[in-house]
């Protein structure tokens, strides 16, 4: 296994996240270190990265676990490629989101929380996306999917794994000052 450590660019961005906070305070630097963390090391948080973040931010392995297992946008085991999350809450529920997920589960052969064979799509069923309007919903990395029916899921599938997508939320670039 290889030593968890960023790569010089993505520890200078780490470090400017850390200087926007008072000393004291640098624990508030979490989520977006643990969002580039989990973009670095392989898109999920494995016990030796929580560790890791942590030390930077001087603070216990235990804080970051409770706040990485907490959101469901940390990945706290490996992933595929592409994150298929879909929303399950009443919104969604109402307009078909159990219907979408099962599609989704019988088109890859996979359950929600497994990822294909092939490591390219890994399925979630997550709390409110905040789409209700438009339900039901499904997000892949920083990008909505809204007004679902089962043939618009199949184009996106065909369409991600075409592309080869990966989903991220963010990487180093984001937190970047202009």
């Amino acid at each position: 296994m290889s030593e968890v450590k960023f790569n010089d660019e993505t520890l200078a961005v780490v470090h400017n996240l850390i200087r926007r906070y008072p000393e004291g305070r640098h624990k508030s630097a979490l989520l977006p270190i643990l969002h580039l963390a989990q973009a670095e090391f392989g898109g999920w948080l494995s016990p030796a990265t929580m560790d890791y973040v942590a030390s930077i931010l001087n603070i216990k392995p235990v804080e970051v676990y409770e706040v990485a297992s907490f959101y469901s946008m940390y990945n706290l085991n490996p992933v595929g490629k592409c994150i298929l999350e879909v929303c399950r809450t009443s919104s969604c529920w109402l307009r078909g989101a159990d219907d979408v997920i099962r599609h989704i589960e019988k088109r890859l052969n996979i359950q929600v929380g497994e990822t294909t064979a092939d490591g390219m799509f890994s399925l979630k069923a997550v709390e409110c996306l905040g789409s209700c309007g438009t339900a039901p919903m499904m997000q892949v990395g920083k990008d909505f999917h809204e007004n679902l029916t089962l043939e618009k899921v199949d184009e996106l599938l065909t369409q991600f794994a075409d592309e080869d997508k990966h989903s991220r939320y963010c990487d180093a670039n984001t937190y970047r000052k202009n």
